[in-house]
């Protein structure tokens, strides 16, 4: 297990990267802790109070149907018929203004090697991670190689299969890939997966004792910002 942060400067093992498949949200977009937000402040003023830490910790990281059964689980009840149009509202905001990007990214992702083939294996929907790379600027870095755990296989995260699928459109064995993950839902995936997997613990969303949550699913480094990561696949 390698840990590099910001302040650690240590020699460490180069991880695999014949390819990067990056996650979305909370990797490349600030997007979990605005998203964990707005569901905490739903629910606390449907009479269940939720901070944004304790949305984040039951709720990261998952999609559609799962989504829901965690929430539901959770309060003990269905939840109300206006909960998916508050959703809604609230993505559609999001959408036409944007979402800073997490603190590096931007940077990383110009500076990688034109011919370092990458991929994004998302939760969400193909419409918003194309629309957010519009707004970040990236979308030509990534081009077709978008992938939705909603859209393009049958299993969203934490099964592995969005991840399997980036690595074979991209044409490499999974086992040469480098997976970038921050949720502990898409880390589980990303080492079921075979993938090396690097736990990035850069956005604002993630908690005092985030990495160490990630390193007890068995990722292979963590990292605390994009220079590290650079560094763990040998190109920083």
């Amino acid at each position: 297990m390698s840990v590099v942060t910001g302040a650690d400067r240590h020699s460490v093992a180069v991880l695999p990267a014949d390819a990067l498949i990056f996650d979305f949200d909370g990797v490349l977009l600030e997007s979990e802790y605005a998203g964990n937000a707005q569901i905490a402040r739903y629910l606390t003023a449907i009479g269940h109070p939720h901070t944004p830490e304790e949305a984040m910790t039951h709720y990261m990281g998952l999609a559609g149907a799962d989504f829901v059964a965690a929430i539901e689980r959770r309060i003990g009840r269905p939840l109300p018929h206006d909960f998916h149009a508050a959703r809604a509202e609230e993505d559609a905001r999001v959408l036409a203004e944007g979402l800073d990007p997490v603190a590096g990214a931007i940077a990383f992702v110009r500076a990688l090697p034109a011919d370092l083939p990458r991929a994004i294996a998302s939760s969400s929907s193909s419409a918003w991670i194309e629309t957010h790379l519009d707004h970040l600027g990236l979308r030509a870095d990534f081009g077709s190689m978008v992938f939705s755990g909603r859209e393009h296989v049958a299993r969203g995260k934490p099964a592995p299969d969005v991840y399997l699928h980036a690595a074979r459109a991209l044409g490499v064995r999974i086992d040469r890939c480098t997976i970038i993950e921050d949720s502990p839902v898409g880390a589980t995936g990303a080492v079921a997966s075979g993938a090396s997997v690097i736990g990035l613990c850069a956005g604002r969303h993630c908690p005092p004792g985030h990495a160490e949550t990630l390193r007890a699913i068995g990722v292979d480094a963590v990292a605390g910002d994009f220079a590290s990561v650079a560094r763990l696949i040998g190109i920083g």
